[in-house]
């Protein structure tokens, strides 16, 4: 039971680093930079569910800028 606990952490934590890097790639191509965009640390170190993508902090500007890209998907 522990080793398929074990395959099923190590397949979230590879699902949520490939959702943060189409993230990321997403964000650039629309000119936005999240510095603290990563992985949450804590919910890294439980087994389920699977770990969370942490959006971080950013300055006003980059909130617009990603408003900016959001609103012009949404058009």
């Amino acid at each position: 039971m522990k080793a398929r606990r074990t395959t099923h952490a190590a397949l979230c934590v590879e699902e949520a680093e490939e959702a943060l890097k189409e993230l990321r790639s997403a964000l650039e191509k629309a000119g936005v930079v999240l510095p603290s965009l990563g992985l949450d640390p804590l919910s890294l170190a439980r087994e389920a569910p699977c770990p969370l993508v942490e959006l971080g902090r950013c300055s006003p500007e980059t909130a617009r800028r990603l408003a900016a890209a959001l609103a012009a998907v949404a058009r």
